[in-house]
């Protein structure tokens, strides 16, 4: 049995090395969320009032609207939603692995009646959890309205170049 308990210290010793890790990705993820956040109500308020050219639109016309397929621009956005798919995503995995890492202290606390280092450990597990879920729901929100946002400027896009030449002015969005 000697064996067994050394696995499972060494198990439990490679779980902790994660947990500061796994930290920092979730404050970087929140961080993120709230600066894509910033951003996203800035294109809103740019998109209801005109302000800009739209960034599908900005982004054909640097390359030649004519000169990029369908698919060309369906990537591009693909590509500028890439991030925002990825952390709303994995957040939620990384706060499950951070609420689980002190669970193990946590439950080894409770079977030595030590309440503080249980209330301790549970409260690193669900602050951690907390913060990734909400730059997951942050993450996702925008994903949703902006993909929606693209693929609408695509169909717009895609509709002016069926219209016949001379309409230019069309593509400021």
């Amino acid at each position: 049995m000697p064996v067994l308990n050394e696995m499972e210290t060494l198990l439990y010793d490679a779980s902790r090395v994660f947990l500061w890790p796994v930290w920092l990705l979730i404050m970087a993820a929140l961080v993120y969320a709230l600066i894509m956040l910033g951003a996203f109500v800035v294109e809103s308020l740019q998109r209801r009032w005109s302000t800009r050219p739209r960034a599908l639109f900005y982004y054909a016309q640097q390359g030649g609207a004519s000169l990029l397929a369908s698919d060309d621009l369906e990537l591009w956005i693909m590509h500028r939603l890439e991030w925002l798919r990825i952390v709303s995503r994995t957040a939620p995995m990384l706060g499950l692995i951070a609420t689980m890492i002190p669970m193990g202290p946590a439950l080894l606390a409770l079977g030595e009646n030590d309440a503080a280092a249980v209330g301790a450990n549970m409260v690193a597990a669900f602050s951690a959890v907390i913060l990734a879920l909400l730059a997951a729901s942050i993450c996702f929100f925008i994903l949703t309205v902006r993909r929606r946002w693209l693929l609408q400027d695509l169909r717009l896009l895609e509709r002016q170049r069926e219209q016949p030449e001379g309409n230019s002015d069309a593509l400021s969005g």
